[in-house]
C-alpha cells in the first residue's frame, strides 16, 4: 500500500531532477564553449545554426543548444527557433534519470536501447564528446569516470578546477539573468 503511494512521488522527483539537470546542462554547454578550447574545436565542425536537442519522450523536459559559430553554443530556454538538426531522446524519464544522475554512461544507455538518435549520428557523437568533456570538468573525477566513456588523461587538477569554477560562475550568472527577465 505504501509503495503505491510513494511511486508517483518518486516519478515526480525524477522528473523534476531531469528538468533541472537539462537547465543546468544547457547553460553549462554554453559556458564550456566560452571556456574550453577543445570544446570549441570539437564544435567548430558543426554548421553555424546547428540545433541540438536532448529530451525525454514524448513531451518531457528538454535542453536545446545552438551552435552560433566559432565553436560557441547558445542555450535556448524555452523552445527551438526552428526544427532541430539532431535530437537525442530518452524513452522514459527513468532512463534520463539514470544518465543524468551519473548511474549510467550515455554510451551504455544507448546500447541498452534507452534512447533514440534522430538526425546525423556523426553530429550526435560529436555532441556526446562535448557533453563528456563538460562532465569531466564539472564533476568530481570519481563521478566523472562513471559518467563518461573515457576520462581525459590530459585534464589535470589545476585546469579542471579553474575551468569548473569559470563554468559554474557563468551558469550561475545565466540563471540570475534569466530569473530577472
Amino acid at each position: 500500500m505504501l509503495a503505491k503511494r510513494i511511486q508517483p512521488l518518486a516519478y515526480q522527483a525524477r522528473r523534476l531532477y531531469v528538468e533541472l539537470m537539462f537547465q543546468v546542462m544547457g547553460r553549462a554547454l554554453q559556458a564550456v564553449s566560452e571556456v574550453d578550447r577543445e570544446v570549441r574545436e570539437e564544435a567548430q565542425t558543426l554548421p553555424k545554426g546547428f540545433l541540438f536537442e536532448m529530451m525525454v519522450m514524448p513531451d518531457g523536459a528538454k535542453l536545446i543548444v545552438e551552435h552560433i559559430g566559432e565553436g560557441h553554443f547558445h542555450y535556448h530556454r524555452n523552445s527551438a527557433p526552428r526544427p532541430v538538426d539532431v535530437s537525442i531522446r530518452f524513452k522514459h524519464v527513468a532512463h534520463a534519470f539514470l544518465v543524468l544522475s551519473f548511474q549510467e554512461k550515455t554510451a551504455v544507455a544507448f546500447a541498452n536501447d534507452r534512447m533514440l538518435v534522430d538526425g546525423d549520428v556523426s553530429y550526435a557523437v560529436r555532441m556526446t564528446r562535448v557533453l563528456n568533456r563538460l562532465e569531466s570538468f564539472i564533476l568530481p573525477k570519481i563521478v566523472a569516470k562513471r559518467a563518461v566513456k573515457e576520462y581525459p588523461e590530459n585534464l589535470h587538477f589545476p585546469e579542471k578546477l579553474i575551468s569548473a569554477a569559470q563554468i559554474y560562475l557563468k551558469v550561475a550568472s545565466h540563471f540570475a539573468q534569466t530569473a530577472r527577465a
